[in-house]
Formats: C-alpha cells, sequence, structure tokens
C-alpha cells in the first residue's frame, strides 16, 4: 500500500477503489482497520498538538479528503490519484454493507439529524443492517457505555460523525476495547445525510471550491476556518517545500 510521510503524519494517497478494497479484506479477515480523512483545516489543526499527530499516525488508513491537500502534496513532489472525500468512502462502505450483510453503527451529530440521516440511509439502502445508533453529544463519563453499546450490537463498521479532533482521540483511546471491524470519522456527513447542510455542487467539489460554499452557506461558523485556515495551510505547505529541499 501506497504511503507517504508529509505534515508529521503518514497519508496514504491512493484511490477511494483500492481503500474500499483494503476495507474489505480487513473486515473478511476480522481484523480492525481504523481510518481518518485529512483536509486542510485539520492539517493545520495537528500543528504542535502531540496527542492528535499520534493518533493520525496510529491509525491504519488516512485518506485525502481535501482537494486543497491534494495540491499541496503533488506541489511537494508527491504523486496523488485522487482526493478520496469522507462521504463519497462512507456511501461506497454502505454499498460494501449491504452487499455482504454487514452490519453499520452511527455515532455523532444531534439526536434529530441522526435519527433523520438513519431513515435517510434506510431508504437508499434498504437491505443495509444499522446495528444501532448513538448521538454524538456526551459526557467523559459516558464514554464506557457508549463502547459498551456499541458492542453489544454487534456492530462490525463504526462511522464516527463528529469534528476533529474530538473522533481521533476518541478511537485511539478505545480501539482496543470496540469490537468492530472497521472505523471511519466521518464529520459532519449526517448532517448531510439529515438534509441539514447541503453538500457543495460536484462541480466545486473538483474544483477544490467546497471551502468557499460552506463559507457562503455558514459564514459565522465557517469564517475563521477557512479565512484564516486556508492562509495557515498554504504556510505550511511552503514550510514543507523548504524542508524537503534541505534534505
Amino acid at each position: 500500500m501506497n504511503t507517504i510521510a508529509a505534515f508529521d503524519i503518514k497519508i496514504n494517497p491512493i484511490s477511494k477503489l483500492d481503500f474500499v478494497a483494503i476495507i474489505e479484506d480487513g473486515i473478511q479477515r476480522n481484523k480492525l482497520i481504523v481510518q481518518s480523512g485529512v483536509n486542510a483545516a485539520s492539517l493545520v489543526d495537528l500543528k504542535g498538538n502531540l496527542p492528535l499527530i499520534a493518533a493520525y499516525n496510529n491509525a491504519d488508513l488516512i485518506n485525502i479528503d481535501g482537494m486543497a491537500v491534494v495540491w499541496g502534496l503533488r506541489f511537494l513532489g508527491f504523486s496523488v490519484p485522487e482526493r478520496v472525500a469522507c462521504p463519497d468512502l462512507a456511501s461506497d462502505v454502505m454499498s460494501l454493507a449491504e452487499k455482504k450483510g454487514y452490519g453499520l453503527f452511527l455515532f455523532g451529530a444531534k439526536e434529530t439529524n441522526l435519527v433523520a440521516a438513519k431513515d435517510n440511509i434506510q431508504a437508499k439502502y434498504p437491505a443495509l443492517k444499522i446495528a444501532g445508533i448513538r448521538n454524538g453529544y456526551y459526557k467523559p463519563d459516558d464514554e464506557l457505555s457508549i463502547v459498551d453499546l456499541i458492542n453489544s450490537s454487534n456492530a462490525d463498521i463504526l462511522f464516527l460523525g463528529m469534528t476533529s479532533p474530538q473522533k481521533e482521540l476518541f478511537v485511539e483511546k478505545y480501539k482496543d476495547r470496540l469490537k468492530v471491524k472497521y472505523i471511519l470519522g466521518v464529520g459532519g456527513f449526517f448532517d448531510i445525510l439529515s438534509g441539514s447542510i447541503k453538500r457543495a455542487p460536484v462541480w466545486m467539489q473538483n474544483s477544490g471550491l467546497e471551502w468557499l460554499y460552506r463559507l457562503i452557506e455558514e459564514p459565522r461558523r465557517m469564517w475563521r476556518r477557512y479565512l484564516i485556515g486556508n492562509v495557515l495551510f498554504l504556510k505550511l505547505v511552503l514550510k514543507e517545500k523548504m524542508r524537503k529541499a534541505k534534505k
């Protein structure tokens, strides 16, 4: 499997089809696979955050979730075949689960959005087994009971619909206790599935303008992440370029 080292973590610049094949093989062999995606914002958040860096490096698969990261890695000289957005990967995993009879647990988002997401998933994938759901609002004292809930569902796959670094740190803390075979951090995917948030048109996704769409849709919540975060990410890329040049 192709793996590169950049921005203090390991990244897998492979296609979505390759990821799905690896995931299916891992589930069949009853081997836990932990996967996270990286975009410009998450790479900015990584700097100086040693627990988060460790969580990413301890994951089995890291997909490139943002076009800015695709362009940044190509600028650094790496071969990157495509962006593998977490919502697109999650959709393919759900198709796989429906076909193979794997159970899916949904953990994250607000209760109303989570229930709506579950209903919409079931409508699109009628044969898919939703083993259980749990909203993403909890206290630290609730974590062990949530792990028990996931385990008691006998789910094969766990989707974590939370923001970074919450989802990565939760998995890093409890992956040895969880009995699922595949874990994917899907961020705001449940909100998209519920219909409460619209995803950018495909042409904006492919043009690297999904961030602009989200900024227009949610300016108060997203302005700092994108207007400041994009500048910080550009600095990271240039710093990485200079570091590579010195080697």
